[in-house]
C-alpha cells in the first residue's frame, strides 16, 4: 500500500523525537500550546489511528467517542509501544467505512458520511502532520533537541521548498 510509507516515516520520526525526551519533557504543559502538552498532542494522533483500526473491524468509525489513555500521554515509552503497533497494522484492505461525526452539540445522534479506509488514513496522515507542527513548538520550547528538518511540515510543503531551492 501507498500509504503505509508515508506513514511509517512520519511515525518513525515521531519516535525519533519521542525517544529524545525525559518523561518529564513530554508530560510538561507548555504555555505557548495553551498548556497542553506533547504527550497529550502524542495521544491524540495515535488514538486517532487506534479509532480507525478499530473501526475497521466493525466499519464504524467515530473519532470522538475514541477512548482517552491518560498513560499515552503521560508515558513516552508506552506511546512509543503504541506507535509500534499502529505501524504493524496499518496495510489493510481497502474497504468501505461509515464515519460518525458530532459537530453540533444540541444533536443527539451523530451524522453518517460515507468513507474507506485508505481515505481515513489520509485524512490520519494529515491530521497527524498538523499536530507534530506543535509537537515541534513544544519541544523547541522544553528541550534543546535535534528535531529532523521536515517534522511537522505537509510533503506538498517540502517539494515546494525543494522546488524554490533549486
Amino acid at each position: 500500500m501507498k500509504l503505509k510509507e508515508p506513514i511509517s516515516n512520519l511515525l518513525e520520526q515521531l519516535q525519533y523525537v519521542l525517544d529524545g525526551l525525559t518523561n518529564d519533557q513530554y508530560a510538561q504543559p507548555v504555555k505557548i500550546l495553551s498548556g497542553s502538552t506533547i504527550g497529550q498532542h502524542t495521544r491524540h494522533i495515535l488514538e486517532f489511528f487506534i479509532e480507525l483500526n478499530q473501526g475497521y473491524i466493525s466499519g464504524i468509525v467515530n473519532y470522538d467517542k475514541r477512548m482517552r489513555n491518560r498513560m499515552i500521554e503521560t508515558d513516552k515509552d508506552f506511546a512509543v509501544q503504541i506507535l509500534f503497533e499502529i505501524e504493524a497494522g496499518l496495510d489493510k484492505p481497502n474497504r468501505e467505512l461509515l464515519l460518525q461525526v458530532e459537530y453540533d452539540d444540541q444533536d443527539a445522534e451523530p451524522v453518517p458520511v460515507f468513507t474507506n479506509y485508505l481515505r481515513e488514513l489520509v485524512y490520519n496522515l494529515e491530521h497527524m502532520v498538523h499536530h507534530m507542527a506543535l509537537i515541534r513548538i513544544g519541544v523547541n520550547t522544553v528541550a534543546d533537541l535535534e528535531i529532523p528538518e521536515g517534522f511537522g511540515v505537509a510533503a506538498s510543503t517540502l517539494k515546494f521548498r525543494k522546488a524554490c531551492a533549486q
